[in-house]
């Protein structure tokens, strides 16, 4: 679970922030999207595969 303490006179925004950019770091909302349905396993390497493809050729494509 992520704990973020506010510090006495520190902007809400500041700590938002904070939360934020230890939300994306953890992989948590990453794991809770991937846990909302099932995916089958062939399902989710055949979407790995294809992100392997894109990206390969979007590099590729800048060189």
């Amino acid at each position: 679970m992520l704990v973020i303490s506010v510090k006495e006179g520190e902007q809400i925004d500041r700590a938002l922030k904070r939360l934020k950019r230890k939300f994306l770091q953890t992989g948590t909302l990453k794991r809770l999207r991937a846990k909302k349905q099932y995916l089958k396993p062939t399902e989710r390497n055949r979407i790995r595969l294809q992100k392997a493809t894109y990206s390969a050729a979007r590099l590729r494509e800048m060189d």
